[in-house]
């Protein structure tokens, strides 16, 4: 157990209590209750845009959009984007994974779906198989408290795309780029 703790220990996957000091006016010069089409709106999101790729390291042939529903939101739309033309293996280890692949057999009604189960909180030997085709995971499992070491049980030129959920991994872990799409 830590000898020091946080004034707030509570951490979440939803909502999270606000930082100390917040207050209603931070939000005196927001774009709420405007458009993303507005001007003023692009421009903010031009701009988190460019200092989210600059401040985690993505590189400069990456695309970086900001989407509702967060990373969840995001994976879903790529995977119902992505997905279908090649054969699809799902890593599950936590409740995103296991969501994700339910989504896959159920409501993309995929039918070359492999989906590798581990139990709760515990990562499956990822070096035992060829991962050929499309590949959904996430890197950070919050909610099961795993993590992905590294990708190198994954080839960097293999056919097929990689969705990974990093997310909650970017800010805190170096991420093989040339091995993510």
């Amino acid at each position: 157990r830590p000898l020091v703790k946080p004034i707030r220990p509570e951490f979440s996957s939803g909502p999270c209590a606000k930082r100390p000091g917040w207050s209603f006016r931070i939000l005196e010069n927001s774009c709420l209750g405007r458009s993303h089409r507005h001007p003023l709106a692009k421009s903010k999101l031009y701009k988190v845009i460019e200092l989210t790729k600059k401040i985690l390291e993505i590189p400069e042939d990456y695309f970086v959009g900001i989407v509702p529903g967060s990373d969840t939101g995001a994976i879903e739309m790529a995977m119902w984007n992505f997905l279908g033309p090649m054969p699809v293996t799902m890593l599950a280890w936590d409740s995103f994974g296991l969501d994700w692949s339910q989504d896959i057999k159920s409501q993309l009604k995929l039918t070359d779906v492999t989906i590798i189960k581990e139990d709760y909180g515990k990562l499956p030997d990822l070096s035992t198989k060829k991962y050929d085709g499309d590949i959904v995971f996430n890197w950070n499992g919050t909610n099961a408290g795993v993590c992905v070491r590294n990708l190198n049980w994954l080839e960097p030129n293999r056919n097929g795309i990689t969705i990974c959920d990093e997310t909650s991994a970017t800010i805190a872990m170096d991420l093989d780029w040339e091995r993510l799409d």
